[in-house]
């Protein structure tokens, strides 16, 4: 690996043991076994290349969530199904212990964006791409092919169910939401919205 790969490695090491404020660029370059001078001319910033580090990290997290693939290498159900949602739902519940960390780094941005705002308006733009990632495991449409509406509606919808359901998982996973009950409760509003 090159001095840039090491870096991002590195970042992504410290995020996971320090998080996003508590990091420090010497810290990166202990971490990493680089220099001072390679941040700068590889990522422009220290803040640039933890929020690149954070991207991928989250990235790696969308890759974990297995709906447990059927046969065929894709989910059993059929796209927009109640059975998809609650498969799909499945995964990501099963892939929280594993990614405890990133979801409490994610939080730890959120909550601190205020005070980060050039880290703010790069992961606002972020936002868009992992609408589409967690979009494409509910309705099978490969990323590349995805409408710019469902991106915005449907994808704003899942991302706002995860960020929520995460939530609750950090807080309490005794007492968190399972796919069960919110495929029931989709189910009941879905019953409740179809005209008599």
């Amino acid at each position: 690996m090159g001095h840039r790969e090491d870096l991002l490695e590195g970042a992504k090491r410290c995020l996971l043991q320090k998080g996003f404020l508590r990091t420090t660029a010497r810290d990166i370059v202990k971490e990493s076994g680089t220099n001072l001078a390679s941040i700068g001319y590889h990522y422009g910033s220290k803040d640039a290349l933890l929020v690149q580090a954070y991207v991928e990290l989250i990235e790696s997290v969308g890759d974990d969530f297995d709906p447990g693939w059927g046969a065929s290498g894709q989910v059993d159900a059929p796209p927009g199904s109640l059975e998809r949602f609650q498969e799909v739902w499945t995964g990501i519940i099963r892939s929280v212990p594993a990614s405890r960390a990133i979801w409490l780094l994610s939080f730890e941005l959120l909550f601190q964006g205020d005070r980060l705002p050039e880290v703010r308006k790069l992961l606002a733009e972020a936002q868009v791409e992992g609408r589409k990632g967690i979009l494409t495991l509910f309705n099978g449409i490969p990323e590349a092919e995805l409408d710019d509406e469902s991106v915005d509606t449907e994808g704003r919808l899942y991302q706002t169910l995860l960020n929520g359901l995460m939530v609750q998982w950090l807080f309490d996973p005794d007492s968190a939401t399972t796919a069960d009950q919110l495929t029931e409760g989709l189910r009941r509003v879905v019953r409740g919205a179809a005209p008599n």
